[in-house]
């Protein structure tokens, strides 16, 4: 049987690149071990089993050496103030995935005649945050006021969402890669990224992440596209890297979700209470962190108290989830895990012959009479 040769420092590569312990591979793949160190070589076939565990393109073991995978868009993640290491290939592939389909919707965007988007770029580092998160907000149609007609905080993540996609933006929430649930996206290794564009700016925000931190991470992202300013963001425990681009976005962020002015004349009448930033989230409309987040900025409460109530509160969070049942309606999900804006376009692309279907499917990730169903459920014939 023909072997193919392989540089063992690429195979090491591969596995350390998949961030999968190597005992994986040995129970998978019997020879994996000696193919490691350099004892023996795969066959074709074994090297493409390889391939697929490891989620690397074939043609990278047949290099002189490993590539540097680079990100191609900005990285404005910290960890303790250093550099963190290389990129998963999950988090890889959800970027080309997403810059994939910013591009074909630029291009069907500008075929149709559509306008560039006025607010993308319309602000300045520079500019009064007050002014910019007001902006933001009127933008999206969020006058003052507007968190006195949503029931819940989640509801209100749902209506922001809801209204970014209304106004032009992409949005995304997916914690895995497309629809494979194998690959779950680490909300350790980011929370989200934007993909800035004049005609299709896209906001990703990592589903896998507490509902409670993509609040923050959401609005967060929006004041990066008021700059035009893209990026790739882990904000921990809600905290910016030092950069001035991001100190600026996160007070925008804090002052767009929650008003200094508003929120200085309601704390005194809750700083007592048990639970005070639960009385700030019905109020505000905002997740408890996302409260608790805003008292610290404003120097309501310490940073210590801010991190123990933030870390609790998670881990209460992660508690609930791992209980629930997890899944959903598959259909349902695709509403963020593709976007209703996008797969319309989509959809009418294709139904008008300017798009193959074979196109709409790599896009959308959905197939055949998968993608014809979740048509329908918009609403839409093929």
């Amino acid at each position: 049987m023909k072997r193919v040769e392989v540089k063992p420092e690429l195979i090491r590569w591969a596995v350390e690149r998949s961030r999968l312990s190597p005992d994986t591979f040995a129970r998978a793949l019997p020879k994996f071990k000696q193919w490691e160190s350099g004892e023996a070589q795969p066959t074709l076939h074994q090297l493409e089993k390889l391939a697929r565990k490891t989620w690397t393109p074939i043609g990278y073991f047949f290099l002189s050496e490993p590539p540097d995978e680079s990100l191609p868009i900005p990285d404005f993640r910290t960890v303790t103030d250093t550099l963190i290491e290389r990129p998963s290939p999950n988090l890889i592939d959800t970027l080309y995935m997403m810059q994939r389909r910013q591009s074909w919707m630029r291009e069907y965007l500008v075929e149709m005649g559509h306008e560039p988007l006025a607010f993308v770029g319309s602000a300045r580092k520079t500019d009064d945050v007050l002014g910019v998160a007001g902006k933001i907000r009127h933008t999206l149609g969020m006058d003052e006021g507007w968190a006195s007609q949503i029931r819940t905080w989640t509801d209100a993540l749902s209506a922001l969402r809801e209204a970014a996609e209304k106004v032009g933006v992409l949005m995304v929430i997916n914690g895995v890669v497309g629809n494979n649930t194998r690959r779950k996206l680490d909300p350790e290794e980011f929370r989200g990224f934007v993909l800035s564009d004049y005609y299709a700016p896209l906001v990703f925000i990592n589903g896998a992440d507490a509902r409670s931190a993509q609040m923050f991470t959401f609005a967060h992202e929006l004041s990066h596209l008021w700059l035009d300013k893209g990026g790739l963001f882990n904000l921990p425990d809600l905290q910016p890297s030092n950069d001035r681009i991001e100190q600026f976005c996160n007070k925008v962020t804090a002052e767009f979700l929650v008003p200094a002015r508003e929120l200085v004349q309601f704390w005194p009448r809750v700083e007592r209470d048990a639970e005070p930033f639960q009385a700030m989230a019905r109020q505000f409309k905002v997740s408890p962190i996302v409260a608790a987040r805003r008292a610290l900025d404003l120097g309501l409460i310490n940073l210590t108290g801010f991190r123990v109530f933030f870390h609790d509160y998670q881990s209460n969070e992660r508690r609930k989830a791992a209980r629930r049942k997890s899944g959903g309606d598959f259909y349902n999900n695709q509403n963020v895990r593709v976007g209703k804006r996008f797969a319309r376009a989509v959809i009418h692309a294709a139904k008008e012959g300017r798009l193959s279907y074979r196109d709409a499917y790599s896009l959308t990730g959905l197939h055949g009479t998968t993608f014809d169903k979740y048509a329908k459920v918009l609403g839409e014939r093929v």
